[in-house]
């Protein structure tokens, strides 16, 4: 359980890091292109250059696996980007986190991970409230542009897929590659991003240094944590502990340090998310 605690302090930061980055950082993909540099590079220390290339049974599944998981972490970080524009931090995070809808859902199907009623009934909810949400006019009282839904929609399933894939080492993979399975992810997700970056013709200034290394610290270390935790924690109750408590953090910093507003849809539906992942969690 205090692996879960760490990882979601991690993930709380990361999300209040790029609310404040988005102001200062002008270059978004470039900032990506620091903050995975930055993942790399913490993940490289964390498995040794010795180890690196250990060719033993499970080096090709980790690496496989994490190349996936690289395009899939790359995907979540753009759109959550794209989010914290459009959608303020609270929303963003909040959908960020109900990825656990698909995560849980995953080991469910697959891995035969048993859900209680109230479980079940926090699944429904769960759902209830991304409609409400998607249904809901901003804080103009203007109707949400389909962008705005699908924004969040495709966030949330790449998210999902993430911690999926986490799931998927835990069951797969030898736990000694644990930390190559990360730094193939962030390794591969620099790389594209890389690429992606000169497509948009972006250059990395002071801003993006800086907002990128500090963003990556605390990216790597929430993956890391939350991989440790499926070790012995459940994964219906770690991906919806991680959820709850990251989405009461973001809320909590966006409301009262950034000053956003929520209609009384809105507001509701977040009230939902809470008690569903209550409900997940017990």
């Amino acid at each position: 359980m205090l692996n879960l605690i760490f990882a979601i302090i991690c993930s709380s930061m990361l999300s209040i890091l790029m609310r404040i980055s988005e102001s200062k950082a002008k270059n978004n993909i470039a900032l990506l292109v620091v903050n995975y540099i930055s993942c790399t590079l913490v993940a490289l220390y964390d498995t040794g250059l010795s180890n690196v290339f250990n060719t033993q049974t499970g080096f090709g599944n980790a690496l496989l696996l994490g190349v996936i998981s690289g395009f899939v972490y790359l995907a979540s970080f753009v759109l959550l980007q794209y989010n914290v524009q459009k959608n303020g931090v609270v929303l963003s995070a909040t959908f960020m986190k109900l990825g656990l809808l698909v995560s849980t859902g995953f080991s469910i199907i697959v891995y035969r991970e048993r859900p209680d009623i109230l479980q079940i009934i926090g699944f429904a909810v769960a759902i209830a409230a991304i409609i409400i949400i998607n249904s809901a006019k901003d804080s103009d009282g203007k109707k949400q542009t389909a962008a705005f839904k699908l924004g969040l929609i495709v966030m949330l399933v790449c998210s999902g897929m993430g911690d999926a894939l986490s799931k998927v080492f835990e069951e797969t993979g030898v736990p000694f590659f644990s930390n190559h399975y990360l730094l193939f992810t962030f390794g591969s997700a620099c790389v594209l991003c890389v690429l992606l970056m000169l497509y948009k013709k972006q250059k990395i200034g002071v801003a993006e240094m800086v907002f990128g290394a500090m963003l990556g610290v605390p990216n790597y270390l929430s993956s890391k944590f939350l991989l440790r935790s499926l070790d012995s924690v459940p994964a219906v109750v770690a991906f919806p502990t991680f959820s709850v408590g990251c989405i009461l953090v973001v809320t909590v910093v966006g409301l009262f340090v950034f000053r956003e507003k929520l209609t009384r849809k809105q507001s509701a539906a977040l009230a939902m998310i809470m008690a569903a992942l209550a409900m997940l969690n017990m």
